[in-house]
């Protein structure tokens, strides 16, 4: 359920009423129209025009691709004959689901690729469906030979098997990459479980060529099915020109492969602690909605080996990982998704700090935990209050620190937001300042083409014709509060609404800044909270609906025994891993996230090394 930014304009009209003055008695009753007057000679007669019928718009969550049914938004736009004139899907999944390749540029604008085929989306294009960023993609689908079809309230997507030419394989540091090369586009779909379904044909001799590279295979009437008993696919992509789908699995996949559908192993460390010292239990409650599937896991984190860490890339605030990605660069044991972000552009929306350093600042004030090792978190609403003061001694506010959260004024940006800073708005002006004094002056051109940031660096940039009064060498000093304790902790993290406070329902959305259709939607849910003994890591997932309202999850978070709790991000975005294993997916999809919470051994060490680009 990652957010992006929705920018509303409305236009006010103004009507001016001349009243004249009755030139006789004013007659009792109403008065009649005067009549029409007569068309000028040989002006043509002016006969009022039917009105035009607008396209029925169907929406719905019902999806299934080559055959297979699963949940996602979806709207349909009707058009001419059986085919739509729009339909409009969630990005998450055309990425994750048929192979669709993403670029983001500094305007907001987003490239789209599928073999081959590209599809540039501005802003204005980007629309919200349900709690995801849709897409249209109706003509870039059918191009490929994708038919698109209306069963009742299932939405359907089938196309006609290709012809499989040839298997390849390529190696890289950390991965391989099986290269299938087709001789026309083809419909791909990734399954719950990491397993492909391809509208291909192939022989028995490709077949077998495919499990000496670790990928099973077995024709369906549908198509191809492959799967990876090893491990899962890190990603699915298409090229074009010629055709190909690319799988990237993990070096490891080249080993033996484990027996027909046995499942991942959970990790011995984790099996080992199961019982006394961590919980993990599953169980269905009944919600206004119908029955949800609360997954929880529990622990008393004064006394456990496990530590709850923040999980983050290493390479910035620009860019998403999977779930199971961002575990792995911690070796956490146990892992949620975190906070908001915009997925279009892939960057936060609210509060990251650790070790004691803000990594991206808290936003409108929205709730936040903050903890040190070995304690229960505490639960609040939190906002970062920070300023510039010049030689004057004037105050300026400012705005956000290292945040895709977009608003006039002056925000800054350090070296953790990445190497380098573009524009994420038009018009953008930025002073580079280090050890506190103004170096340099950038104009929007100088941002446009990309704005290195070193260890040291402060960059303030102006928006919305922001002023920055400042000339090179003047003195700029930075002061910094937060507005509750819970910020001045080692580790933060942002989502909100907050639910639950020392016993108490607390949600308030509105004050939080989110809308009230989100407030008011049933969706996969994540949460952390505590019953005042024992941190709780929760999902909460619909069996019979989308899911439970924000309201819904306060009460049944209650109903279990917590004092505490926060909202994090949720959808697609909701996830569990446990010992290695992606147990948990929103709405069956393993989608990208900005980052998450892990638990981490005592003593252990940070493994995995640097995230893969997504």
């Amino acid at each position: 359920m990652a957010l992006a930014s929705w920018t509303a304009l409305s236009a006010g009209l103004t009507a001016t009423v001349i009243a004249a003055a009755p030139l006789g008695p004013v007659p009792a009753g109403p008065v009649p129209p005067p009549p029409p007057p007569a068309p000028a000679a040989g002006a043509p007669i002016e006969r009022p025009q039917p009105e035009l019928p607008i396209p029925a718009t169907r929406r719905g969550t019902a999806l299934r691709i080559q055959g297979r049914p699963q949940q996602a938004a979806w709207e349909w736009i009707e058009g001419s004959g059986e085919r739509p004139s729009q339909l409009w899907l969630p990005l998450e999944v055309l990425q994750n689901q048929l192979g669709f390749r993403s670029r983001n540029r500094s305007d907001g604008s987003l490239d789209l690729e599928w073999f081959g085929r590209s599809l540039l989306v501005p802003p204005s294009a980007q629309r919200p469906l349900g709690d995801e960023v849709g897409v249209e993609v109706a003509a870039l689908l059918e191009a490929n030979g994708v038919r698109l079809a209306l069963r009742g309230d299932t939405l359907e997507l089938e196309g006609a098997p290709a012809r499989l030419l040839a298997v390849r394989q390529a190696r890289q540091p950390g991965l391989r990459r099986v290269v299938l090369d087709l001789d026309r586009p083809a419909l791909v779909r990734t399954g719950d479980d990491g397993s492909l379904r391809l509208a291909l044909l192939a022989d028995p001799g490709q077949l077998r060529a495919l499990e000496a590279l670790g990928l099973r295979g077995a024709q369906e009437p549908g198509g191809l099915a492959l799967a990876s008993p090893a491990a899962a696919p890190r990603r699915v992509f298409t090229l074009g020109e010629p055709a190909r789908v690319v799988i990237e699995l993990p070096a490891a996949a080249g080993e033996a492969p484990a027996g027909e559908g046995a499942p991942a192993p959970i990790d011995p460390r984790l099996q080992a602690l199961l019982g006394p010292q961590l919980q993990w239990q599953r169980q269905v409650r009944p919600a206004a909605g119908g029955r949800v599937l609360i997954t929880s896991v529990r622990l008393d984190p004064r006394s456990s080996p496990l530590s709850l860490r923040p999980l983050r890339r290493p390479d910035g605030m620009e860019g998403l990982s999977s779930l199971g990605q961002l575990a792995r660069s911690r070796d956490a044991l146990v892992a949620i998704n975190g906070g908001y972000f915009n997925r279009v552009r892939r960057l936060p929306l609210g509060a990251l700090r650790d070790n004691g350093h803000w990594l991206s600042g808290p936003i409108l004030g929205r709730g936040a935990i903050g903890w040190e090792p070995r304690s229960l978190p505490r639960f609040g609403r939190l906002r970062l209050q920070e300023s510039l003061v010049d030689s004057s001694g004037q105050e300026w506010p400012l705005v956000a620190l290292n945040s895709g959260w977009v608003q006039r004024g002056l925000s800054r940006y350090t070296a953790d937001w990445g190497a380098l800073y573009r524009p994420l708005s038009g018009g953008e002006e930025a002073l580079r300042l280090r050890e506190g004094v103004v170096r340099e002056r950038l104009d929007s051109a100088r941002l446009e083409a990309g704005v290195n940031l070193r260890e040291g660096d402060l960059l303030v940039v102006a928006r919305g014709g922001a002023r920055l009064p400042w000339g090179e060498g003047e003195v700029l000093a930075l002061r910094s509060a937060v507005s509750d304790p819970l910020g001045e902790a080692s580790q933060v993290m942002g989502g909100g609404p907050l639910l639950l406070q020392e016993g108490r329902i607390v949600l308030d959305g509105g004050r939080e800044g989110f809308s009230a259709a989100f407030l008011s939607q049933g969706a996969p849910r994540t949460v952390i909270g505590s019953d005042g003994t024992r941190l709780w890591l929760v999902t909460l997932q619909g069996l019979d609906g989308p899911g439970p309202t924000l309201g819904e999850t306060a009460a049944l978070l209650a109903d279990l025994g917590l004092r505490d709790a926060l909202n994090l991000d949720g959808g697609s975005s909701t996830g569990l891993v446990m010992g290695g294993t992606h147990t948990v997916k929103g709405r069956g999809v393993a989608g990208s996230v900005h980052n998450g919470l892990g638990l981490v051994l005592e003593g252990g060490g940070v493994g995995g090394g640097g995230l893969p680009g997504s």
